[in-house]
């Protein structure tokens, strides 16, 4: 029986290789031909392409907003729920992303797009970038391949993740280094804009507002200091987890009566860790309630531990803590592109009693001047005009 499985399982593995080539390679590219024959360029279409979700994700929305407003383009979406779908419901999805981009003067993405780079597009399309994160922090990319988070280099050579880019952003000179390697693109592509959605951070009554739609949907908050915690999410995209590595019950009894905790988890996570609901009063899981840009802004103190929001937070100058009790495997699973412990602009715990330690004397533990360097030094172009500066490069 153990022969027969494994036949079985080689059997449908190859089957799903042909299956692939079939789509990325033949399927969806002639399929684009077809739609581009006798289609014209819409001289101010532009196409917010989004890979996983319902509604475009916060690093696309501002900008959006931004030309909506300005009354000047053409604006469509497409939404494709790659690791979200399969089969039919994935390929209706992707044939109306081609018939959308066949006349579409730029295309706008915000993060890998295999279904993108596969295509032969048309000279007079221009494809921007605007990755959905700040700095570099965790590796991706061609940088993983080969560890346990990457695919194979052969498979990235077969199937390029980054390819038909003209324009890829990024939020300083610092960390162009990074995506160039990541992306496996030639100089000049990669353009140190700043971060089109870090523009919300310069506007002072959208940040000062942020407090108040906070306390609409936790009222325990007011008069209280907020503790953001926002881990990335661990595993594979299609599959992931969030850390489950707090205990509610002994950080309400140390921090209740100074502080609440609210949490953000990854949007790849399907079924975070519940909090109790007697401590909903100290504790709670805002991931669908409020956005990321919300809490931000309302924090107080942000614990995290791999995610490239610390450097959206940098912009607050406020402490950050690190709570990296996995961070051996963490490294052998991902990596990153610096060293974690010299990067980092903020104490680095690897347990609950150094987590609470560390809040409790945050006073004094609290390194502004090194959050200030770490912002400058990594978030040097987000100045409150990149979506202008990135709405000028379409041409």
């Amino acid at each position: 029986m153990g022969v027969i499985r494994n036949i079985k399982k080689a059997v449908i593995k190859r089957l799903k290789l042909i299956y692939k080539h079939y789509r990325y390679k033949i399927y969806f590219p002639r399929l684009y031909r077809q739609c581009c024959k006798d289609n014209p360029v819409h001289e101010n279409k532009i196409l917010f392409l989004e890979m996983r979700f319902d509604k475009l994700s916060n690093s696309m929305e501002y900008m959006y907003h931004v030309m909506e407003e300005s009354g000047k383009y053409e604006l469509a979406t497409a939404h494709l729920h790659f690791n979200f779908s399969r089969g039919r419901e994935f390929t209706e999805n992707v044939k109306h992303m081609i018939e959308e981009l066949a006349t579409s003067r730029c295309v706008i993405l915000d993060e890998a797009s295999i279904v993108l780079s596969c295509l032969p597009l048309r000279k007079e399309t221009m494809a921007i970038n605007l990755w959905h994160g700040c700095g570099a922090f965790k590796k991706f990319g061609r940088s993983t391949a080969e560890l346990k988070f990457g695919a194979s280099a052969a498979t990235l050579n077969k199937y390029p993740n980054y390819g038909n880019l003209d324009v890829v952003t990024v939020s300083s000179p610092e960390v162009i280094w990074a995506y160039e390697e990541a992306m496996n693109l030639p100089k000049g592509i990669v353009q140190a804009t700043g971060i089109s959605r870090t523009d919300l951070f310069y506007d002072e009554e959208f940040v000062n507002s942020r407090r108040e739609k906070l306390y609409e949907v936790m009222p325990e908050a007011r008069g209280k200091k907020v503790i953001l915690y926002a881990p990335t999410f661990r595993g594979h995209v299609a599959t992931a987890t969030s850390p489950d590595e707090i205990d509610f019950y002994r950080f309400a009894k140390e921090l209740g009566d100074e502080y609440v905790l609210v949490c953000k988890h990854h949007p790849f996570v399907k079924f975070p860790p519940e909090i109790p609901e007697e401590l909903s009063s100290f504790a709670r899981d805002l991931t669908q309630e409020l956005t990321i840009e919300d809490l931000l802004c309302s924090a107080d103190i942000c614990i995290s531990d791999y995610s490239s929001l610390i450097f959206e937070y940098s912009l607050f100058e406020k402490p950050m803590i690190f709570y990296a009790y996995d961070y051996e495997d963490y490294c052998d699973w991902r990596g990153f592109y610096y060293d974690y412990f010299e990067l980092t602009p903020g104490p680095v715990v690897k347990s609950q009693d150094e987590l609470l330690d560390t809040i409790h004397h945050i006073d004094e533990r609290f390194d502004k001047q090194r959050v200030v360097d770490f912002k400058n030094k990594f978030m040097g172009s987000c100045d409150g005009h990149a979506t202008e500066r990135i709405i000028s490069m379409i041409k």
